[in-house]
Parts: structure tokens; sequence; C-alpha cells
């Protein structure tokens, strides 16, 4: 009973009214830094059903854009997923990383506490694009377009070499996670979402067996795309230097 009320303690800086006639369900954004998620995430938010997806199991993310005195303790964050993450139907929601699930999986089992629990999967198909907005961000300590700038871009191979090998392999860590587990789960893409963000929003909706898709605007949103025509000469250069396609790249297999 003490982990019940703790787990689902209700603190009124951060609750919505939840419809009584609607059980407590949600879903989990699988996904990656630098996939477009912050944008996508945004506007589910602004449907105002869809539940309010971020990175609750990171303390300093939420407590540096949306909450001063948002708290470490992975018990505390799965009420404010369930209170701050909800919205008025009932719908609860969460971004989450391989590396914020490392980092909350020795105190608590995530997947069993959240109740009603779905997994969409987010991926960005344009990984080395991924790699070189993660490599930019972090040189201007950019990470949303909201962000202010500290400091100049300048390309680094190195750099987009290895953040290209560390996006491949979180990725096949959700791989190897839902195949291992079978979990269905529903799978967006970012060019999708960019292309016809009705009909991605639509297909949330149509998952989380909602009855009526939202009004979808994107203007809403303040997150904008950060690529510019720089990222598309880090691209080719970095293709003319290290795209030799002689050989297959290997990740080291510890068995």
């Amino acid at each position: 009973m003490k982990l019940l009320r703790r787990l689902f303690l209700v603190r009124a800086p951060h609750t919505v009214a939840l419809s009584a006639s609607s059980p407590l369900r949600g879903y989990a954004v699988c996904t990656l830094p630098r996939s477009g998620s912050n944008f996508f995430c945004d506007v589910l938010s602004s449907t105002g059903v869809l539940g309010r997806p971020r990175e609750y199991f990171n303390g300093t993310a939420r407590r540096t854009y949306d909450d001063p005195t948002y708290p470490d303790d992975p018990h505390e964050q799965i009420d404010r997923i369930l209170t701050m993450g909800a919205t008025p139907n009932g719908i609860y929601a969460l971004k989450t990383f391989p590396g914020l699930h490392d980092l909350v999986a020795p105190h608590l089992r995530w997947t069993e506490v959240l109740p009603n629990l779905s997994f969409l999967r987010f991926k960005r198909g344009d990984v080395l694009g991924q790699a070189i907005s993660w490599v930019r961000a972090n040189q201007t300590q950019q990470f949303r377009s909201t962000d202010a700038s500290h400091g100049e871009v300048a390309y680094d191979g190195d750099a987009i070499a290895q953040r290209l090998r560390q996006i491949c392999q979180r990725n096949a860590r959700w791989d190897m996670f839902f195949a291992r587990t079978g979990l269905p789960s529903l799978d967006v893409t970012y060019e999708d979402f960019l292309a016809n963000p009705d009909r991605e929003i639509g297909r949330v909706t149509a998952f989380l067996g909602l009855p009526k898709c939202p009004s979808v605007d994107l203007t809403s949103s303040t997150f904008r795309q950060q690529s510019d025509s720089s990222s598309v000469a880090w691209r080719d250069r970095f293709r003319a230097e290290r795209g030799d396609p002689n050989y297959v790249d290997v990740f080291q297999d510890p068995a």
C-alpha cells in the first residue's frame, strides 16, 4: 500500500482534472536524441487529448524547461508522468531513450508501475542527418530551436562518426527490446510525420482507441527544424571522406 500511495500521490501544482469515466492509460514514445521527437511530442501535447509526452526520467531537462523543483527520484517522476504528463481524458504519455531507461531501471520496473502502458516507436530515417544534428547541438549547446546558441559550429568528422555509431547502436537496443519482448508498438518516422502530420497524429489517435482524431496545428509548436545549408555541406564532406562502400561496419560482439 505504501508503494501504491507513493506511485499515485497527486501534488496540487501538477494535477489535471481527469474524467471519472476514463481509466488512466498511456504510452511511451521510445526514441533517441535528435530524432525530431521534441517537435513530434509537442504537437501531440497540443492536441489536448494525447497526453503530454516529455522526458520525465530526465530530471535536469525538466528542471531547466518546466519545473525548477522537478525531482530526480524515479518514484516521484512516475507521479509526474501520471499528473503533468496526462491530459484530462485520462491519457498520459512520456518520452524515453535507452539511456534514460538505464537511469531508472535499478530503482523501479517502470513498464509495470505505469498503468495500461502502450509503446510508440519514433525514429528518424536520416540517421546521418541525426548524427550531424547531435554534433552541432553539442557544439552550440542549442538542443532546441528555442535555446540560445553558445558557440560556433565546426565540421568534426570524428564526432559525426561517433554519434552515427551511437545512434545505430541505440536504435538496435530498441529493436532488440521489441523483438525480445514481443510488445506491440506503433512505428512512426520523423519524415512521415513532417510529410503528413494529420495522418500520423491520426494513427496515434487510432492506436490509443480514441474515437475522434484531434485537429493538428504545427504552428502552435515553438519547435522548428534546425538544419541549414551547412548541415548539407557536412553531410557531403563526411560521405566524401568516410563513405567507402568496400567494408561493412562492425559492432563488437562481447560473445
